[in-house]
């Protein structure tokens, strides 16, 4: 594919790698192309960072037709950029495009924009471990009428953030409430594909959740209320007298990258994972009993997020003595290894640019 590149005539500098935050500091160019029923795929294009124009109008801003991404460049103790199992997130991302109606892109082409953007932003990428440049991919109908129809004008986007460390000031599991009225999603709904509405509906469930001081909530099914799913914006797992136990992907859950990643981590170490149904009278269950050794969330933002403390209605469940477990600490010192290029990567998933 062949992109136009119109460098900034005013670069920006970098804040202190301690000062980062998370998507509040943005690079000096974005990727922007457009696409048409007719024409397909055309005018790829990097330009300066700013605003964009859009017609009142647009398909997104009415009917919420739009998809994203998030994945991360990280640089390596020897100066290098590298990115984490980038297919995987263009595989998913074309999954979320199918699901809302928006048009797919071939995956060669996604991986050269995604390479050729990170290239030239590469001064962009933090040097401390923990901090990364965090890619945002994301993909909208911009067709300029009111009518409810399949998309047939879209434009495809990435911007970049450098991010600093998560756990600046160390791993400290979280308190989690388990939310008995939202649901996040249904099966048949959107729940696999990564799009705004998921995000947007889940927002008010967290804003009790953190007026009770809790950091997220753990969803359950959407049909019959009573299967676990997904925690806040993370997949989730739990070590359960020995084995790991993790939600089946049912269509309601997304299929997270550091979720199939921890899988394959744990199954390599000699764990046995368990991908099925588990219901929240067996969570309680295992919490009762003391059989629920650990807990934790995983993601792209967190990699893994340790959970000390479950609530469930009038009670609270303290969760391996409200430490970080063994088998979630080391997978996080596996995974942010082989991302930060500490460690070496025996499954083949890091892509050097």
């Amino acid at each position: 594919m062949e992109i136009k590149i119109t460098k900034t005539t005013a670069p920006g500098v970098m804040p202190p790698e301690n000062e980062l935050g998370f998507g509040k500091v943005f690079t000096d160019h974005m990727l922007l192309v457009d696409w048409t029923e007719k024409e397909g795929w055309k005018d790829a294009r990097i330009q300066p960072f700013g605003n964009i124009s859009l017609h009142p109008a647009s398909t997104v801003l009415h009917y919420g037709a739009e998809i994203f991404e998030g994945l991360k460049a990280y640089r390596r103790a020897d100066g290098g950029v590298q990115l984490f199992r980038p297919m995987e997130n263009i595989r998913r991302m074309n999954n979320s495009a199918e699901r809302m109606s928006l048009p797919q892109m071939d995956e060669k082409d996604m991986l050269e924009l995604l390479t050729t953007f990170v290239k030239l932003e590469e001064k962009w990428v933090p040097k401390s471990f923990g901090t990364s440049l965090y890619l945002r991919p994301f993909l909208f109908g911009n067709d300029e009428s009111l009518g409810v129809h399949a998309v047939k004008n879209a434009t495809f986007m990435l911007i970049a953030s450098p991010s600093g460390s998560y756990y600046a000031e160390g791993i400290n599991p979280v308190s989690i409430m388990i939310e008995s009225e939202d649901v996040r999603t249904v099966r048949g709904g959107t729940g696999y594909a990564k799009c705004g509405g998921n995000y947007a509906a889940s927002t008010r469930a967290g804003e009790r959740a953190a007026k009770k001081g809790y950091s997220q909530v753990l969803w359950l099914d959407g049909v019959e209320r009573k299967y676990i799913e997904e925690v806040g914006a993370m997949n989730v797992m739990f070590k359960i007298n020995g084995k790991i136990v993790t939600p089946l992907l049912t269509g309601s859950i997304l299929p997270g990258i550091t979720r199939k990643s921890c899988i394959e981590v744990l199954k390599s170490l000699g764990y046995t994972v368990e991908e099925r149904l588990l219901s929240l009278e067996e969570l309680v269950d295992t919490l009762e009993c003391g059989t629920l050794e650990e807990a934790w969330g995983c993601g792209t933002a967190a990699v893994v997020s340790p959970i000390g403390k479950l609530a469930y209605g009038d009670k609270e469940y303290v969760v391996g003595g409200g430490k970080i477990g063994e088998v979630t600490q080391r997978l996080y010192d596996i995974l942010t290894g082989i991302q930060w290029g500490k460690e070496e990567d025996p499954f083949g998933w890091v892509y050097p640019l």
